[in-house]
């Protein structure tokens, strides 16, 4: 397991109160021996005119999972995690309920990491793939 043994999504959830994770009803779900997974509600907050999840809607339910995930492997005391740079590939329009997203790592290092994020419809269809790198940091004493 790449995660500390008390990780709960408890914790994780208490970190998305009063921000952005909060107002677009993002619910992390599930910690995983190298995965963590949440839920994004599909509804007025996360779709665009055309009435389809929008794709910057996507893209924060990316960045969340893997700057929570990146830090979730660095020593808090001593690191802090930021995003380098995300990208994205939208396959598939989503209408409607809930998208499940779900970090794992391609690479982490001591200075960087680097995540990617699926983004499934609740039938199980991919309908987003992104990638996300992360700078880690030294916290200033």
């Amino acid at each position: 397991m790449i995660f500390p043994k008390n990780l709960n999504t408890s914790h994780l959830n208490i970190l998305g109160q009063g921000n952005m994770v909060e107002y677009l009803g993002i619910e992390f779900t599930a910690i995983g021996e190298d995965s963590i997974e949440a839920t994004m509600p599909v509804d007025h907050r996360t779709k665009q005119p055309l009435g389809l999840l929008h794709g910057g809607a996507s893209l924060v339910l990316a960045e969340t999972l893997g700057s929570v995930a990146a830090s979730c492997c660095v020593d808090a005391d001593l690191h802090y995690c930021v995003g380098l740079e995300i990208n994205a590939n939208h396959l598939k329009a989503v209408k409607s309920g809930k998208v499940k997203g779900v970090a794992k790592p391609y690479h982490i290092g001591r200075k960087t990491q680097v995540w990617e994020v699926k983004i499934y419809n609740e039938e199980g269809d991919l309908s987003c793939v992104s990638r996300i790198t992360l700078a880690v940091l030294d916290k200033k004493q």
